[in-house]
This record gives C-alpha cells, structure tokens and sequence, in this order.
C-alpha cells in the first residue's frame, strides 16, 4: 500500500511486519504511564514506521553476473561510466545516478542510489553508503561495488532479503574516489605506492579535517566533494572499501599522542613502533559493526595474517590508531562530525590483484556487503516534532553518555545504531525546551521514539521558573516494534 505524507508529499512503501515475542520482556521492565493522546508526530510515526523484520528472511541469494552486463574484470573509468548509466536507464525504478563532482582530470565522482525510491527520500528510512576507491591502486572495492550494484537490481524481484533491504533503506555506493589515481595504478602489483594518490600527489584518505590533531594539508577536489556530499545526506552507516590487508578498521584512527605512519608498511618497519587503541563513545558499536562484516565474510575473521611480517587481527577486525595512526582518516570525519558511523574495509592482501581473482573476492564479501547495510536498522529511530506535530529540523541529540552527537533531517528524523541495553536520549533545538527522553533497545528491532519539543519561551513565562530537562514516556508495541512517545 502507498501513502503520501504529509511531509513534501514523499511516498512510503507500508509492508508486513512481525510481532515477536522477545520484544515483550522489556515492556515489563518499565513502570507503566499513561499514554495521552497521541499527536500528530505519534499517528505520523505509527502509520509510516511498518518496516518488515530482518529475522525470518531467508539469507541473501548468491549471485553470478550477467558476463553481457557486468563480467569479473577491471573497468576504466570510461567502462565504469558506461555500466552506471546503463544499469540506470535499466533499472529507471530501482536506481539514480549522479555526480558528487569531478576528479583533478576531470572525471565525474558518480554515486549510483540503489532503493525502491531512487529518486527521493523515504521519510523514516535510512541513507547508507559505501565508498570504493579511495586510494586508486586499490580497486578490488571498485569492482565489488559495481557487482554489488547489479546484484541489488537483479535480485529485486526474486531474493526476499535485497526486497526488504532496498524497500527500507537508500543505498548510496560511490564505486571510485579517486579515479585519476586509478588511472595510472598496474594491475598485478600487489605493494607501492604508484596510483595510491590523486593527480596531484595527495593522499585522500589523509585530507580531511582531523578531531584530535589540526590538519594542514590543502583540501582536494575529491575530499572536497564527499565532505559537500555528506553534508547534505544524514548518512546512518558507511563503509569504506580498500585494499593490502585483510580486516575491518573501526574509529578512532588518530589519537592525541601518536606517532603518525604514512602507510601500515612503513609502521611495518619500525620494531620498537607500537601503538594504543583510540577508543569513541561508540566501541561497542563499531566493534559489532566491524564483527558483522568480518564474519559473514568467508576468510576475515579467522585474523589471519596476509604476511609474516605483517600483523594478524584478532577475530578480523582492529581499531584503526591500534594498527597505526593517521591523520585526516575520512571515517573519524564522518563519525565525528555528523555522526555517521563509518568503518574501514580491507578486503585483499594485494593491493592490485589480477582480475581473474575478482570472482574469489565477490565470493568472499558478497554477504558481508548486504548484512552490514542492514546494521542501519538497528537502534532507535524516530522524529522530533514540535506541538503542532510539525518536524524540527538540526535538532541536536545526543545519547547520555555518549558524547558525539547529531542532527535530525528536514523532516525531523533521527536514526542512531545501538546495542540492546536502556538508554537516554538529549534532544536539543534552538527556541525550544531541551528534553531527556528514556528508551529501551532490544536486538534487530529498531525502537520508535518520537519526541515533542515545547517552545521554551512559552514554559518559562507560564511557570517563571527554570525548565525541567526530564520527560515522562510511554511505551507500547506498535506492529512489533517498541514505540516510545513523549509527553
């Protein structure tokens, strides 16, 4: 059934969901309260907010490509542009494609959206992303994002699981960051440096603005487009794929006191280098996160080392500043600045492997790829209203106790991936009473809240006195989901 909302006439797909009985231990948990009527951002939220449970799929199909659409080879980027535009006037229901920008060169940064709404956002639906690319002699990531592509658009009709994935969540992928870079890299050539950095020498994976130590070096046309990119998208989730080790890298990669490494090589070769972990608020998160991508991947969590001399990761995954440090790393960038929980994908030991071991690396990652897009519908999710019902938009919220915090959309959305466990939320906006809302997550089930702001100027001139931070909360099932409303 479809639904136009109220908010800017955006449509939303209500499917089937799963009342399970796991959902109701914590119900008893909490005292109860009397639910008050509800507003119209509690009916909102109802009506639009039916997504179908992840349990109870079966798992994603595997997948052969089409050799007359997508074969397992290397694309340049003339190829690459050719299948983008294709796959899109294919798939005109299920994809969009556009540039974020250009290369040095000259070469469009084309990021493909892949959902059941390509063309406009899903309101109370997730935009998630994947980056390819961005050290330009490490393509694997490149080729894996268009298959993942074709994957998506092929299996629509027929997997339940991509169905469900592509219904419920906006799929962003950006197969290259740095095609100038890709442009001059060799296949076959495994270590080095030749084609890692832009056309003008810079590392981009090294240029973005630093939360522990000031970051000098010029902005590149490349940064410079995903950080516009990332302002304009509340992304819920990232990956960022790339190449010469086998592990997934989590935040903080910098750290106030570390020794800064320009390559996991060159760390390599000081003996006496060791380095600490750079935890954030969230490490339960992104450990989990990192965990869900390693052990649906077929060989990384066993932790084994791609070399003698190279270091083995416990379970496949590491925190980045315990591996080594660096400065300007785009997923501390993306966390800390908006909130956008990003990790680090090393999925081949050789940087450049031949093209004939592209169809083992698909193999490889293929349910790593789909299972973490899924972690985005994980957590609580929800919208903040003002007493009219209408949304508030760069609303700040913060997780007590957690301290990097982030804004809702223009439609007053709000997502954040967590653990199951009680929390309490800080929502904040300009003019208006902050509040402290109470909320309760259980596994795979995101817990709806929504949270109603009162102007504050009008609760101080009614009671002459300093305005309470606490909120009571009600807390029901709605289509097998915990929903919290605010009074």
């Amino acid at each position: 059934m479809i639904l136009r909302t109220p908010l800017a006439g955006h449509q939303l797909l209500l499917l089937p969901s799963v009342l399970l009985l796991p959902l109701l231990l914590p119900l008893l948990l909490f005292r109860p309260c009397d639910a008050k009527t509800a507003n119209p951002g509690d009916q909102l939220q109802m009506q639009h907010h039916q997504l179908a449970a992840e349990q109870g799929l079966p798992e994603p199909r595997a997948y052969m490509p089409d050799a007359q659409h997508l074969d397992f080879v290397y694309h340049d980027h003339e190829e690459l542009t050719r299948f983008l535009r294709a796959t899109s006037a294919r798939y005109p229901n299920l994809t969009a494609l556009y540039s974020i920008g250009k290369s040095i060169q000259g070469r469009d940064l084309w990021v493909m959206v892949v959902s059941s709404s390509p063309y406009e956002h899903m309101v109370g639906k997730p935009d998630v992303k994947y980056v390819g690319n961005i050290h330009g002699n490490e393509p694997v990531g490149r080729e894996m994002l268009l298959h993942l592509i074709q994957y998506f658009v092929t299996s629509y009709s027929s997997d339940q699981y991509v169905k469900w994935l592509l219904d419920n969540t906006r799929i962003h992928i950006l197969p290259t960051m740095n095609p100038d870079g890709y442009a001059v890299s060799k296949e076959g050539t495994c270590d080095g440096g030749q084609g890692r950095y832009n056309a003008r020498g810079f590392d981009l994976n090294r240029n973005f603005p630093d939360y522990f130590k000031q970051n000098n070096k010029r902005g590149q046309p490349e940064t410079d487009s995903v950080k516009d990119w990332i302002s304009k998208i509340q992304f819920v989730l990232s990956g960022s794929l790339h190449g010469g080790a086998l592990v997934a890298s989590y935040p903080y990669d910098n750290t106030p006191n570390s020794r800064i490494c320009r390559s996991s090589a060159l760390c390599a070769m000081f003996q006496t280098y060791s380095a600490a972990p750079s935890l954030t608020p969230d490490d339960d998160v992104f450990k989990h996160l990192s965990l869900v991508y390693a052990r649906n991947h077929a060989k990384m969590s066993r932790g084994v080392a791609c070399k003698s001399a190279t270091p083995a990761f416990e379970n496949g995954i590491t925190n980045g500043a315990a591996w080594y440090p660096l400065t300007g790393g785009m997923q501390d960038y993306n966390y800390v600045w908006y909130g956008c929980m990003e990790i680090t994908l090393e999925i081949s030991c050789c940087k450049f492997p031949p093209a004939y071991e592209l169809k083992k690396y698909w193999e490889d990652n293929q349910l790593s790829l789909i299972k973490f897009l899924a972690e985005a519908h994980r957590g609580v999710q929800g919208f903040v209203f003002d007493p009219a019902g209408m949304p508030i938009e760069r609303a700040s919220i913060k997780i007590k106790g957690r301290d990097v915090g982030f804004q809702t959309t223009k439609y007053g959305e709000f997502w954040r991936i967590l653990l199951p466990g009680y929390y309490k939320v800080e929502v904040f906006a300009e003019g208006f009473a902050p509040r402290e809302v109470e909320f309760v997550i259980v596994e795979q089930h995101p817990t709806l809240l929504n949270v109603t702001l009162q102007p504050s100027k009008f609760l101080v001139a009614a009671s002459g006195s300093s305005i309470s931070t606490k909120t009571s909360t009600a807390k029901h099932l709605v289509n097998g989901k915990l929903q919290v409303s605010t009074e």
